[in-house]
């Protein structure tokens, strides 16, 4: 279940640390969405040491101190796709909260402007290849930050539960 984390008011167990020990520091990152423009959105197929394969949105951690969510989505995607797209241009859509895959992570849902530029594996140990997916047959697993995100932006799109979300201002407010 998402829940709309101005209506949230109880902290759950599981989400303290146990005493007298120090949870590590939150993950903070920037899960980037690419519409095309015509019904589909770039998607990954993510091969990380480690861990199952899943499907994922290009996206990252905020590198540095002073780096915004939509620098670091418009950084992370040139990074991973050679995709260019100004910073200035992405849109974020909300700010998600989860203590899934056993870490609290705090990740910005960030629409790009629409692109059909080529998509390149950068990262072969982390991608191992982008492909452009109608929405109404996004292909599963999908990796859980990015299920997020898209359930952010897509309405209908089932996400599994566990996140809180805090919905962006319009901008411009």
């Amino acid at each position: 279940m998402v829940t709309d984390a101005r209506h949230q008011d109880v902290l759950h167990q599981d989400a303290r640390a146990p005493l007298g020990t120090h949870p590590l520091p939150p993950l903070v990152g920037a899960g980037v969405i690419v519409p095309t423009g015509d019904g589909r959105v770039l998607i990954g197929r993510r091969t990380t040491a480690g861990e199952p394969p899943t499907w994922s949105l290009p996206g990252g951690k905020v590198d540095h101190p002073g780096e915004s969510f939509e620098a670091a989505a418009a950084r992370e995607l040139a990074e991973e796709t050679g995709i260019v797209l100004p910073a200035e241009e992405m849109r974020v859509l909300a700010v998600l909260l989860d203590h899934e895959l056993g870490r609290t992570r705090v990740t910005a849902a960030v629409l790009a402007p629409p692109s059909l530029a080529g998509a390149l594996v950068t990262e072969p140990h982390a991608c191992a290849g982008w492909e452009r997916v109608a929405l109404d047959a996004l292909p599963e697993p999908m990796f859980y930050p990015s299920a997020q995100v898209l359930a952010a932006w897509l309405p209908d799109y089932r996400a599994p539960g566990g996140t809180w979300r805090y919905p962006a201002p319009p901008q411009g407010s």
